[in-house]
């Protein structure tokens, strides 16, 4: 498996150069890049992960949350499709293979089936661009009330890829975050039933009794039983860490993860 972090929890206050020449002294062998702002930034960032020997493996688009692509509202769902659009071109440019994407967001103004059927109608629009440039679709299960079991995200998943006529796994596929699973389920679970739809894996881990994220090995995660689902679905890719960097030393938080993971990966836990 190739280990990565996301460029967003890497000392924010540093220069971008800095950040990543760091993401390569830890030890990592690429990152996720954030939703950049305008193609000269895109550029630069793919510039330096070549520099430094690293791969810009996705891209976590940054307009899901404010702009739903299941908003009631056609302006605002207008809004949203384009700037996934943004983030598929910036991913293209950057060499990423894929974009993650929020589908939906479950509130008082959006019920849970109007939720599906418009998320479903902007996705549907965002797959043409997706094949055109070679970049797939990632949905990430997010606190965000939707898809709230591992049956529902793959129907969502495959209903997605039969209406897009994908071949092969499909244009779209499945961001898994084991850490947000911890909350309502258990992500071994999840792994299992999803399968090869997973695509990509963020990590980090959470206190069920304290119903708070934590750092790595310092929660409820039962990392050997999720790396065996895993290896038993085959999943031998990128395994992202998003966390938050420490208050004091925050490029500790960078390196001190990197060695997380490679007891995670090996099993040595």
């Amino acid at each position: 498996m190739k280990k990565a972090i996301c460029l967003g929890s890497v000392v924010p206050r540093w220069d971008l150069e800095k950040r990543i020449a760091l993401i390569r002294e830890a030890g990592y062998d690429g990152f996720e890049s954030h939703h950049p702002s305008s193609e000269d930034e895109a550029k630069r960032i793919k510039s330096l992960a070549e520099k430094y020997g690293l791969v810009v493996h996705s891209l976590m688009g940054g307009t899901h949350w404010q702009l739903s692509l299941s908003a009631p509202d056609p302006e605002t769902r207008k809004k949203a499709i384009e700037g996934v659009e943004q983030a598929l071109n910036f991913a293209a440019i950057m060499g990423a293979e894929g974009v993650l994407v929020v589908p939906a967001v479950v509130n008082e103004a959006t019920d849970y089936k109007t939720a599906w059927e418009l998320s479903m109608q902007s996705l549907q629009q965002l797959i043409p661009v997706a094949k055109r440039l070679g970049v797939q679709i990632w949905i990430e299960n997010v606190w965000n009330r939707f898809l709230l079991s591992p049956l529902e995200f793959a129907a969502y998943i495959d209903e997605l890829n039969a209406k897009a006529n994908s071949d092969g796994d499909g244009i779209v596929g499945a961001y898994f975050d084991v850490g947000n699973i911890l909350a309502y389920g258990f992500p071994q679970h999840w792994i299992r039933l999803l399968g090869k739809r997973i695509k990509r894996i963020h990590v980090k881990d959470f206190r069920v009794g304290e119903h708070r994220f934590v750092y790595l090995l310092q929660g409820d995660v039962n990392w050997r039983e999720v790396m065996a689902a895993l290896k038993e679905i085959g999943y031998d890719g990128w395994i992202t860490a998003e966390l938050p960097p420490y208050p004091h030393a925050p490029d500790q938080m960078v390196r001190d993860t990197a060695q997380h993971l490679d007891r995670i990966i090996k099993g040595e836990i």
